[in-house]
């Protein structure tokens, strides 16, 4: 059994604490940062896209350059899309992964509080 830690008082030295003794993980605050940074360069992907459409259709002659925009921003955007629910469900799957340790720190906090109180304390 591991001997509890020595936490310091106060807030600012607790979030410190937190820091260096990986009691308490911080993927739910960066996981959310991580998240809209990945959208926002998914987003200048269909930015991306949108403008190769328009340039092709600006660059070729008049039919066969709208001909070839229209399915490059079908495509692309379709491809966005599915990128933004990869992403999602990537992110999810993180936070669900760190959740679950956090469960079993949980349940093994309970294990060894039942343990303290079914063996007692020491008969002398």
């Amino acid at each position: 059994m591991r001997p509890p830690l020595n936490r310091p008082k106060g807030q600012g030295s607790a979030v410190i604490w937190d820091l260096f003794t990986f009691e308490h993980l911080m993927t739910n605050q960066v996981i959310h940062l991580i998240y809209w940074a990945g959208l926002a360069i998914i987003t200048l992907g269909v930015f991306g896209t949108i403008g190769a459409a328009v340039g092709v259709a600006i660059r070729d002659p008049f039919p066969f350059g709208l001909l070839l925009a229209i399915p490059v921003l079908i495509g692309g955007l379709l491809v966005m899309g599915a990128l933004v629910l990869l992403w999602r469900s990537f992110c999810e799957f993180y936070v669900a992964i760190f959740r679950i340790s956090d469960d079993l720190a949980v349940l093994r906090a309970d294990v060894e509080a039942e343990r303290k109180r079914v063996d007692g304390p020491p008969l002398i």
